[in-house]
């Protein structure tokens, strides 16, 4: 059985740049309250003509071209995401298109914020039970600023857009993913939603004047939910793979709210590892905010070979998904590739 992990990574940034004194006045509070809430100054805004296929698309290129990888040798794309193009078709169908992936089989995952830990977990275990070696590109992609009510201060002050990616594959043995946890709260699926639009509430004249179709999310519920629920997963997830809380060297968690994270922080109790965090420039990027996160940390050199890196999301369902995996050189892609740095942002 093929041992996987991240063999590359990458992510794609709007150019726009949205500070807290925009989406403040909307929301009748200040930047200076926004960033005492959540740690957020700036966000990135979505080109008018982009969907969220085209901010994946970009992602993933990144990925396969820092692996030197070519788009027909991927097997699968599974992509993440809670703002897809279109009810149907799977936006991830779209991005097999745009990439030229021919020989992939791709599909949607909606886990909404642990959308991307869900769907690595759903990929690692496709390539383990190949029969040959292959690659899979996991995808978190999100355009939250379509969906959101400028006037909710809850909401409108926490989202940006964005997209990042992992390719899958092959690496050597005592390296790459070792354990996954997936954890799902049903009883508590209406702290987060956008009401309207689907089945239950199809759309109509009424949805749109109600504003129903935005997202809407209970913040001391998500709160609570966290706080409950993360540590005694994360926990878990490590007495099952036989590694100690001290031996965790990297911990890259949902890009949610700054002061929501330094909050459970404590409570995880992993002494020895460093919380990345990147949304002080890029807020809350939905799926996409662990991959970016992954991709930001892992192009400026922070993960050495061999140490442990944990990656966990939280988000609506309620959900909590968490991987560990010991990281391996992007240099294990395949032999004699071609390394090629994308910008960030």
């Amino acid at each position: 059985m093929p041992q996987v992990g991240i063999v590359a990574t990458g992510s794609y940034l709007p150019d726009t740049v949205v500070g807290n004194e925009e989406v403040a006045r909307g929301a009748g509070v200040t930047d200076e309250w926004i960033v005492r809430k959540t740690g957020i100054r700036e966000r990135r805004r979505a080109d008018d003509r982009d969907a969220t296929s085209d901010l994946a698309a970009r992602a993933a290129r990144a990925a396969l071209e820092q692996a030197g990888v070519s788009p027909e040798d991927v097997a699968y794309i599974v992509l993440a995401t809670s703002t897809p193009d279109h009810p149907q078709p799977a936006t991830a169908s779209i991005v097999q298109h745009l990439l030229g992936a021919v020989n992939a089989a791709a599909f949607d995952i909606n886990a909404v914020c642990s959308g991307f830990v869900y769907a690595t977990a759903v990929a690692e275990r496709l390539l383990r039970g190949a029969a040959s070696d292959g690659y899979a590109l996991v995808i978190g992609a999100d355009i939250y600023s379509r969906i959101l009510d400028y006037s909710d201060r809850k909401t409108a002050i926490l989202f940006g857009d964005g997209a990042g990616a992992v390719l899958l594959g092959p690496v050597p043995q005592a390296r790459g993913i070792q354990e996954t946890s997936l954890l799902t709260r049903g009883d508590q699926y209406r702290l987060i939603s956008v009401p309207a639009g689907g089945s239950r509430m199809p759309a109509n004249d009424r949805t749109l004047r109600d504003g129903a179709h935005f997202f809407r999310m209970d913040g001391r519920g998500v709160r609570s939910f966290v706080q409950d629920n993360l540590p005694g997963a994360l926990h878990e997830l490590l007495e099952r793979a036989g590694v100690g809380r001290d031996q965790v060297r990297h911990f890259v968690p949902h890009q949610a709210n700054g002061v929501m994270l330094g909050e459970v922080w404590p409570r995880l109790d992993l002494p020895g590892a460093t919380m990345h965090l990147e949304l002080e420039r890029y807020g809350n990027t939905g799926s996409a905010s662990v991959p970016i996160t992954l991709d930001i940390a892992h192009r400026r050199g922070e993960f050495a070979e061999g140490e442990t890196v944990l990656m966990a999301g939280f988000g609506g369902g309620m959900t909590v998904g968490a991987i560990l995996t010991r990281w391996a050189s992007t240099a294990f892609a395949r032999p004699g590739t071609r390394h090629v740095a994308a910008t960030v942002g």
